[in-house]
């Protein structure tokens, strides 16, 4: 038989040894390049956290941290300030709905102090401004507002409480304290133009200190609030006055309040010195 009409040979089949091999190989190629890959991009994410954290540490500070951060916060208040308004109200309940609300925070409730003693102190607003003292009873001769709300705490936690006192824009309709001409403030919703920006609270010991916007001051919600539960304030929640304004976190809402002050300053901030917004609305 010549060449010619010979059959090609079919070709001698991989042995199945060969082929686990030769896929194994294969798989070892791949998982190498894939650590490799996963190495360098742990290591680019490392050197930009160190860097990044170093960078943050050598910024300036600014109301206690570090002043890129504090820009971010102070722009989420920006925005928290723009869907601010005195028309938005947090929900009422029934006042059968109130429940007991748990002690939390002492910092400005020191045990040297006699409630009997007590006077809410007041800074005015402008150049002719005379510093005045308020007593409870001249508190309390103001009209009266009763209010059932959420008390919303910052660590996640919430209660209904039943609140009575003073509105604190009724307290500024009575007495002018909050503008630079001396008039009073008739309408909470549309304060003078010479009305200051920001009221500043203190407890009377000035551990414990707080600011707000004037508007949320003039908010129809906000209270100067001597009673709890129907029960006149205990002194671990603030007797004999707190402030109560429902559409911020608890961390704003300073018990025992001391001294009031009305500045176009943004008043320092107990925990907005410690990392949080300065706002602390929700």
């Amino acid at each position: 038989m010549n060449e010619e009409n010979q059959l090609p040979s079919p070709a001698s089949p991989v042995p199945p040894q060969a082929e686990a091999d030769a896929a194994q190989a294969d798989a070892l190629r791949g998982a190498a390049q894939r650590s490799r890959r996963a190495f360098l991009v742990t290591g680019a994410l490392g050197a930009a956290g160190f860097f990044g954290w170093r960078w943050l540490a050598n910024a300036p500070a600014v109301d206690g941290i570090a002043a890129p951060l504090r820009k971010v916060l102070d722009f989420n208040a920006r925005l928290t300030n723009a869907y601010y308004k005195n028309t938005r109200l947090a929900p009422e309940f029934a006042k059968s709905r109130a429940q007991k609300i748990r002690f939390n925070g002492a910092v400005g409730l020191g045990a040297e102090f006699d409630p009997l003693a007590w006077r809410l102190h007041v800074q005015g607003y402008g150049p002719a401004a005379v510093p005045q003292q308020f007593s409870i009873a001249q508190l309390k001769a103001l009209p009266r507002t009763e209010m059932t709300t959420e008390f919303k705490c910052v660590e996640g936690w919430s209660t209904i409480v039943s609140w009575a006192g003073v509105r604190l824009s009724d307290f500024l309709a009575r007495y002018p304290l909050a503008t630079r001409s001396g008039r009073p403030i008739a309408d909470p919703s549309q304060p003078p133009p010479d009305a200051a920006r920001y009221v500043g609270m203190q407890t009377p010991d000035r551990a414990y200190y707080v600011g707000l916007e004037m508007e949320s001051a003039l908010h129809p919600q906000t209270l100067l609030c001597y009673e709890l539960n129907g029960e006149p304030l205990s002194l671990q929640h603030g007797a004999p006055l707190r402030l109560v304004t429902p559409l911020k976190y608890g961390i704003k809402q300073i018990k025992r309040i001391g001294t009031l002050v009305f500045t176009d300053e943004r008043p320092a901030d107990f925990w907005a010195e410690r990392g949080y917004d300065w706002h602390a609305g929700h």
